[in-house]
């Protein structure tokens, strides 16, 4: 059986399931499933539609350890015909140079195994020095949370992001 959606996230800290456990509520449909990527397989993974993805950036861009140690498996799912929404958190303060680069090694994998990407970001009120998650010169290649530094733009991020990407779907489907 197909699900409609399933939100995968790794987290330590607890931000990034944080944000995961909002975004399933924005989207507020019975159709929506949680999952800690520690727990997932490729089974899983491969009943969704619909995926998002939840992606810590760690020290100095690497990813959060669950997401490091399910690559292998991430690697060998076909994500055609699948849509993609990629979130994450970091630190730009601290980590600026290295902000949610984590991201990118995500997306260039379900890039490269033909997701359809959605779920840009644009990168205004952000304070970095750079960082791989870049999808262009205007935006991050999804959202961005920075809990540490502006814990205060979370919710009004998640919300409008989940909205435009629930919108970007929809358009697709049409």
């Amino acid at each position: 059986m197909n699900r409609e959606i399933g939100i995968f996230f790794g987290s330590d800290t607890g931000n990034t399931e944080i944000v995961a456990k909002k975004i399933l509520k924005n989207i507020n449909s019975k159709k929506v499933f949680l999952y800690d990527i520690s727990d997932t397989s490729k089974e899983i993974i491969e009943k969704y539609k619909i995926l998002f993805l939840g992606i810590p950036t760690w020290y100095y861009g690497d990813l959060q350890a669950d997401w490091d140690d399910f690559i292998p498996i991430l690697k060998t799912i076909n994500f055609k015909k699948k849509v993609v929404a990629l979130f994450g958190c970091g630190d730009q303060e601290d980590y600026s140079e290295y902000f949610c680069d984590a991201m990118k090694k995500i997306y260039k994998i379900v890039q490269n195994n033909g997701a359809i990407l959605v779920g840009k970001w644009p990168i205004k009120n952000y304070f970095f020095n750079s960082s791989k998650a870049l999808y262009d010169t205007k935006n991050f290649v999804g959202l961005i949370i920075d809990e540490d530094r502006q814990p205060e733009y979370s919710d009004t991020r998640i919300k409008t992001w989940t909205k435009n990407v629930l919108l970007e779907i929809e358009n697709i489907k049409k």
